[in-house]
């Protein structure tokens, strides 16, 4: 083995900044949003407190894959997320740093929410 394939490639170098950017702002992010809605969760007797735990948690049962397609249609020029970027103004989402984040919080949203949740009850 060549000692120069063991080196990192600017390209190497690309993906981990990359990743560690998008755990980074994922994880503040989720902790802005997985919080306060765990605590409303743990404390709320609403009706509408089922159904939006269920939407959390729907992540946990989907595959993947399943979810990556759902989140790239939604997010699509012909998805109902898609049409309402760019009638904002803001663009597409699919294949961005913004739609990579929020397919991230999305799928980690059920890590964050549930046992915030059960430390809050």
């Amino acid at each position: 083995m060549d000692p120069t394939d063991a080196a990192f490639t600017p390209a190497t170098w690309q993906a981990i900044g990359l990743t560690l950017q998008l755990a980074s702002v994922t994880t503040v992010l989720l902790l802005i949003v997985a919080t306060p809605l765990a605590w409303w969760l743990s404390q709320t007797t609403s009706r509408w407190r089922a159904p939006i735990l269920a939407f959390v948690t729907l992540p946990l049962v989907l595959p993947p894959t399943v979810l990556g397609f759902y989140l790239l249609v939604a997010m699509g020029p012909h998805g109902w997320l898609g049409q309402w970027t760019q009638a904002m103004g803001w663009g597409l989402l699919s294949f961005t740093f913004s739609g990579l984040v929020l397919g991230s919080m999305v799928f980690s949203l059920p890590f964050a929410v549930q046992p915030l949740q059960h430390s809050f009850e």
